[in-house]
């Protein structure tokens, strides 16, 4: 189980200076993103992906369970006012709550993934004003020992906590 934990850093240099020991602390590059304001280069460090600056993860979760209730309830509905000659059984549900679980996902997918991530919402005046924001997953039982070291190599990054659980798919 890894945790995400949330850094802010001076400058770039700093930043490719941090990624470099967490490298040598055997974190891989895909659990390491960095996020810095529009403009900034940010050369090989990996940048923050679509699913962490948006709210994609959050707004799938929310249609797949929204349009599955929402294809059950009509399923239900279905059943029991079928039009005229047709009888429907259980199946009639089934299927609702499966097409209205696709639906769901797909429309508000759309929707999330133009929505900034909640989650960085706090780190946004800071980003604008220069700072680079960096989000490393951590297994869960390295915290205390990853956040010193980032501390040791960057007395002015400030820790800004950390995530209880990461999303299943970053």
């Amino acid at each position: 189980m890894r945790r995400r934990l949330y850094f802010l850093l001076p400058d770039v240099k700093t930043a490719k200076s941090v990624f470099k020991k967490l490298l040598l602390a055997r974190i891989e590059q895909e659990h390491v993103f960095f996020l810095a304001k529009e403009g900034v280069a940010l050369g090989d460090l990996p940048e923050a992906t679509m699913l962490q600056k948006s709210d994609e993860i959050h707004g799938l979760a929310l249609g797949l369970v929204v349009g599955g209730a929402t294809g059950a309830l009509a399923g239900v509905v279905a059943m029991m006012f079928p039009p005229s000659g047709l009888v429907m059984g259980l199946g009639v549900i089934l299927a609702m709550s499966l097409i209205g679980a696709i639906v769901g996902i797909w429309a508000s997918g759309m929707i999330a993934a133009d929505v900034p991530n909640t989650r960085l919402k706090k780190f946004s005046k800071d980003i604008e004003q220069g700072r680079i924001l960096l989000m490393v997953d951590v297994p869960k039982l390295q915290i205390g020992e990853i956040t010193t070291m980032i501390r040791e190599q960057c007395p002015d990054a400030d820790a800004r906590g950390r995530d209880p659980t990461i999303p299943a798919f970053p």
